[in-house]
């Protein structure tokens, strides 16, 4: 007999990850907490700014999280057409 399993998002990656309204996956870099006399300024500079996960990436961080429909492409292509759109419009 087959029982339907509950899905259970990884919480730890929700910890880690954020994920941006049209799904692009934001995270803090690593190399930041300790032994940083070796690093120059510019690269600590670097590093504490949160960065874009590639796409492959972020689509497996996002099934993991729970938020599989959210799709930046299909985000962009929306917005693209949009803009197109309103330019027709004005001429």
């Amino acid at each position: 007999m087959a029982t339907k399993v509950k899905y259970k998002p990884n919480k730890g990656m929700k910890k880690r990850f954020r994920v941006s309204a049209t799904g692009k996956v934001k995270h803090n870099h690593m190399f930041t907490s300790h032994l940083r006399s070796s690093r120059t300024s510019k690269r600590i500079r670097h590093l504490r700014k949160a960065a874009v996960l590639f796409e492959g990436h972020a689509k497996n961080m996002r099934m993991y999280m729970g938020l599989s429909k959210l799709r930046p492409k299909a985000a962009a292509a929306a917005r693209k057409a949009a803009a197109a759109e309103v330019a027709a419009a004005t001429k």
